[in-house]
């Protein structure tokens, strides 16, 4: 495992060189949309039609923020579960975001479409909400107002923390890390 201090947009290399379980500091652009929107940028793809946002090359973050307090840029931001967003993602892999951002195992489908595609998944960690707003710098609403909290927004964000998921090499985080400890004896606190 590798820890990296990377900088949007990713580059195909910044991909290439990424592995399940290396931790990731990132600052730059990134775009938070959720369910929602992700629904109605798929349909636009599939008619043929441009994006609101233009979003290849980018980072897509599976969030929808809470109210901020006076003099917060935002209120606590939390990853959503990125299984919600699986019947969406290789679509927008294809059409060229570069890495997304959740919590959780993601299909088989995903993992396909980071390696047929060159894209990454991350995870952030949910219990860190607080510590993750005080990383976005700025925010902004780009589309979809009209869903509230599930609207696009873009933000700037500073050390952004995150573990490489799904790299774009076909590894799974997730699936690694469960044979692993299936294959540790609690007894002797070794692995078999």
């Amino acid at each position: 495992m590798a820890e990296y201090q990377l900088k949007t947009p990713l580059s195909d290399e910044d991909i290439q060189k990424l592995q399940i379980g290396d931790q990731v500091l990132l600052t730059g652009t990134i775009y938070m949309a959720r369910d929602a929107a992700h629904k109605r940028m798929v349909e636009l793809l599939e008619a043929g039609q441009p994006l609101p946002v233009d979003l290849k090359g980018e980072v897509i973050f599976y969030a929808g923020p809470c109210p901020p307090k006076p003099g917060q840029v935002i209120g606590p931001v939390a990853p959503t579960t990125a299984f919600r967003m699986d019947p969406f993602a290789p679509a927008m892999y294809e059409y060229g975001v570069k890495g997304t951002i959740g919590k959780g195992p993601r299909r088989d489908m995903v993992k396909q479409a980071c390696k047929e595609f060159g894209a990454i998944s991350f995870a952030a960690i949910g219990g860190l909400s607080t510590i993750l707003s005080r990383r976005v710098k700025s925010q902004e609403v780009v589309a979809y107002d009209d869903l509230g909290p599930e609207a696009i927004r873009k933000l700037e964000v500073e050390d952004f923390p995150l573990l490489v998921a799904y790299d774009a090499h076909g590894q799974d985080l997730y699936e690694q890390e469960i044979a692993k400890y299936e294959n540790y004896n609690l007894n002797k606190g070794v692995g078999i």
